[in-house]
């Protein structure tokens, strides 16, 4: 038996290493999003920073490990098996929800993760404990001294309130905190931050490092590996700190003012040096405060193994009071678990995708939304508008002139136009994210509340964003409910993490050794799947997303974008036929998914035809027109397969029946005949022989009369009865978006050769 619960110890640690892995991809956004967002040194530059952060970070968490061991349920009631089990119900969740999270780049916390899942499993247990092991329940009875024992007796109910209020709260402080300190700063600063800089920079700077100084040096030390270390005979490095506090922040605030200030004299940016302490800084913080989530429950079920080994008691007799005293973690597993993290920051690609998201709702600029609108943020910018009416009128206009001058961006935006990869905010906005965000978790480790690092910097972030009137009335609807989808996301969290620990806890209760050995198995194989999804999704993703191009390149990229949209536009309208004929739904499902890709790759281009125009000369007005014109029929072009392959799918899906011989043929002909029109225009558009436009106007003409043609075969068959509805429907839907294939594929000719001659002009 001894050597199970050796087996199951190790397997929290792999699935610690697991957690760890999908933990830093998920929170990777937390300290990488300012510096990568503002564009403050090179990315790898930014990434050591980070990952010696992480590295020195890690060592200052080990008091924060006790939160698992005792912060949410009281271990001295439960026996060895029942911990075990929370504790492998926990740390099987936790991969699966971060895995799942990550896939679809949506940023959660982990915190509230490891939080919600301790109680969902500890209740599990708890009930299964209280309902069927009558002999336990009197041995918790005599311990506590009444009769009145229920599941809530097994809960640390004050700590968990004050863990889970502690969540809370941190996201309206966060987002309060950073538009607050974000406004006053652009007051200070404004986007022209040229000038202001030089006056008040290095002390902006010094007072930024020495906060971070502060809650990071001498408070983060009490919970460090470092807090008992003796610098003088009967003084710790704790107690010197504390006493010398003043001294310390005195000394540190006069030391930043004048290096900043003789680097600034240099020529050396203050910022991006302020930027890359904060990205230091909230590193560490995040190692310091969230390393627990990843790595403390493994601990406590190495230390409650090692409890049991040496007690002799059986597993199911043994109440773990060893948990309940101060525990300490051993120095090299934090650094080990540093290490692991540092490696997952470098090679992580879904880290990436999940910083995209940030990013996005935090961008100055405006352009292609990832989320939609609703009707709770319309009714938000709705009621925002009229409020901003109001207070115009009543705000004297030199104070409104004056706000305006300090909050104008057109500084800013007028940059990022002539950058072919931009910023998506300045370095004033990036700094004040790092420093107030690593000022507040590092608050948290202090009291030792597992504050969520990604409810703390998503929410600086969009308070920040906020104050930056980033959000325009063109994109308020879109980062709003972008917001609200996170922050959706994060109560969902909270649910699934409590349930899914919940019934798997009472899965392994109920099964044991059994249970645990079919859910590890369900685990890799559900890893596996998420993978191999994020593969193919990141796969038609770079298909889809086009970059934007100078205006010297985008006579070529309009070439490429029309030709590669025709190939594809033939080899679908080929392969919808094909799955017609073979009645294969399976097939038509992934077609349906390749026009759904082109399409999205013809929306990108054209919502991103606003930041393309404005980077053409001024004087380029019919160019723009031309080259807008091009999109225009591009996207129509690709839409309309849309009306062929997903009525196709619908009717085979819906086992209506199948297309007769004949019209299987007719259709096999229409595609032959597409393909080699959309062959000759990419010929034409290529080569710039547009001289031949006239031969292919016959072309069109001669192959709408064949499909034409193909109708009135149609209606014979609908006259004699040798057709259903559903089949009239289908093969005359299709035989019309031909016709619009046809005709667009001719507009888009034309457009291109306009654009084409007139740029030959210019």
């Amino acid at each position: 038996m001894d050597n199970v619960y050796l087996i199951l110890v190790v397997i929290l640690f792999a699935l610690a290493i697991s957690d760890l892995i999908v933990g830093v991809s998920n929170d990777a956004v937390n300290f990488l999003n300012s510096a990568i967002g503002a564009k403050a040194a090179p990315f790898k530059i930014i990434m050591l920073v980070a990952a010696l952060g992480i590295l020195v970070g890690t060592t200052f968490s080990s008091g924060m490990m006790e939160v698992a061991r005792k912060g949410i349920f009281h271990p001295e009631y439960f026996y060895f098996s029942e911990i075990m089990v929370i504790f492998l119900a926990v740390m099987i969740t936790d991969v699966i929800l971060l895995d799942v999270f990550n896939t679809f780049g949506m940023p959660t916390s982990t915190t509230v993760s490891l939080v919600f899942e301790l109680l969902g499993a500890a209740v599990s247990v708890a009930i299964v404990k209280v309902n069927s092991n009558p002999e336990a329940l009197q041995q918790i009875q005599q311990l506590i001294g009444t009769q009145d024992v229920t599941v809530g007796t097994f809960i640390n109910t004050n700590k968990a309130v004050l863990i889970v209020s502690g969540i809370l709260l941190s996201v309206i402080m966060s987002f309060s905190v950073g538009a607050i300190v974000q406004y006053i700063s652009r007051l200070i600063f404004s986007f022209n931050y040229g000038k202001p800089l030089k006056y008040f920079g290095s002390l902006w700077g010094s007072f930024a490092i020495t906060a971070i100084t502060n809650f990071i040096l001498v408070d983060g030390i009490k919970g460090s590996t470092y807090s008992s270390v003796k610098i003088f005979s009967n003084i710790t490095l704790s107690d010197w700190t504390q006493q010398n506090t003043i001294l310390i922040l005195v000394f540190s605030f006069v030391f930043w003012a004048i290096i900043l200030q003789v680097l600034q004299f240099l020529k050396v940016s203050i910022l991006k040096i302020i930027i890359l302490v904060g990205t230091f800084a909230l590193a560490m913080a995040f190692a310091g405060n969230d390393l627990v989530n990843f790595i403390g429950v493994p601990l406590a079920g190495l230390n409650s193994y090692q409890d049991w080994v040496s007690s002799g008691q059986p597993a199911d007799e043994l109440l773990m009071n060893g948990l309940t005293g101060k525990v300490p973690t051993e120095y090299y597993l934090l650094i080990l678990a540093g290490l692991v993290m540092v490696i997952t920051l470098w090679l992580s690609k879904k880290a990436k995708t999940v910083i995209k998201t940030s990013l996005n709702l935090s961008r100055q600029d405006e352009g292609e939304e990832k989320f939609g609108s609703s009707l709770f943020a319309r009714n938000i910018v709705r009621a925002v508008i009229k409020a901003n009416k109001h207070f115009s009128k009543i705000t004297p206009k030199v104070v409104s002139n004056f706000l305006d001058n300090r909050f104008n961006s057109s500084h800013f935006t007028e940059k990022q136009k002539k950058e072919k990869n931009p910023p998506a905010f300045d370095m004033i906005r990036a700094s004040v994210n790092l420093v107030v965000a690593s000022i507040l978790i590092s608050i948290g480790t202090t009291f030792k509340l597992p504050l969520s690092t990604t409810y703390v910097t998503f929410m600086v972030a969009m308070g920040t964003s906020l104050s930056d009137r980033a959000w325009s009335q063109e994109s308020a609807v879109f980062r709003i409910t972008g917001v609200v989808s996170v922050i959706g996301g994060w109560f969902f969290t909270a649910f699934s993490a409590f349930t899914v620990a919940f019934l798997i806890a009472l899965l392994f209760s109920i099964t044991g050794f059994y249970g645990i050995a079919a859910v590890l198995i369900l685990v890799i194989y559900l890893v596996i799947k998420t993978h191999a999804f994020y593969k193919k999704r990141e796969n038609e993703s770079a298909k889809s997303l086009i970059p934007l191009v100078a205006e010297h390149n985008v006579m070529e990229e309009s070439v490429n974008s029309i030709t590669d949209t025709l190939i594809i536009i033939s080899e679908i309208l080929d392969n919808v036929v094909i799955g017609l004929e073979k009645q294969d739904r399976k097939h038509l499902k992934n077609i349906n998914q390749d026009v759904i890709a082109l399409n999205a790759q013809a929306k990108h281009l054209k919502a991103n035809i606003y930041k393309t125009i404005v980077q053409f000369d001024k004087d380029s007005v019919k160019t723009s027109h031309y080259y807008v014109q091009v999109l225009d029929y591009l996207r129509e072009t690709a839409h309309c397969l849309t009306y062929i392959s997903q009525p196709s799918l619908e009717h085979i899906d819906n086992n209506f029946g199948s297309l007769l011989p004949e019209q299987i043929k007719e259709l096999k002909d229409t595609a032959k005949n597409v393909k080699i029109y959309f062959t000759q225009i990419i010929d034409t558009i290529t080569n710039k022989k547009y001289e031949d436009v006239s031969k292919i106007i016959d072309l069109k003409n001669s192959l709408i009369n064949n499909v034409n043609s193909y109708r009135v075969l149609q209606i014979k068959r609908v006259k004699h009865n040798d057709v259903g509805t559903k089949n009239s429907m289908l093969y005359l839907s299709i035989l019309h978006e031909v016709k619009n294939l046809l005709l667009n594929g001719l507009n888009l000719l034309k457009a291109q050769r306009d654009f084409s001659d007139f740029k030959k002009l210019n």
